[in-house]
Parts: C-alpha cells; structure tokens; sequence
C-alpha cells in the first residue's frame, strides 16, 4: 500500500509540474526580446499601424513594404523580404494617431 501511494504521489508532482510549465510558457514568450518586420505580412494579418492603415489587421496586400510584425529578435532579416522597422508611425494608431498630436 504504501509503494503505491508513493507511486501517486510522485505522479501527481509530475503532473503539477507540467501545468505549471505549461502556464508559464505564455509569460516568457511575452517577454522574449522582438523586433518590427516589415514586408513579410499576409493582408490582414500586421500587427499595427503604418503610413497606410490605423492598426492591426488592416493591410490591404500581402508583402506591404510597411506593414510589419513582431518576430523574435534576429529573425527579420533572415527572412526573404523581411526588413526592420522603426518609423514612428509604426505603432498604434499609424500616421492618423501622429498627425493628431
């Protein structure tokens, strides 16, 4: 009897282990440096603003030269077409939210 509640036991930490690994996975991507990629958007799949559209989910073309998404840090630029991004239109809003201010 007491083999198997140790058996129990250790499966039951294992399986505690693996939730807590699981729900953790989120907040460390979320937290993983990323940088802008421009070019690289499907039409209605960028993550924010540019000259063109106000925010996320408006390219209108697949491959906009300025519709841009998040990518991890050093993966843009080995992408066919991908080229970083820093124009400050490039954000929440697009050029619409700037020229307000």
């Amino acid at each position: 009897m007491k083999t198997e509640q140790i058996i129990r036991g250790a499966m039951a930490g294992l399986l505690s282990l693996g939730v807590l690994a699981s729900a953790s996975g989120p907040a460390l991507a979320a937290k993983a440096d990323v940088e802008k990629c421009a070019g690289i958007a499907k039409a209605g799949k960028n993550d924010c603003g540019t000259a063109k559209s106000s925010c996320a989910g408006t390219a209108k073309v697949d491959n906009d030269a300025e519709a841009w998404v998040l990518v991890p840090k050093g993966t843009c630029e080995k992408i066919a077409g991908g080229t970083l991004t820093d124009k400050p239109y490039n954000a929440h809003g697009g050029l619409a939210a700037m020229k307000q201010q």
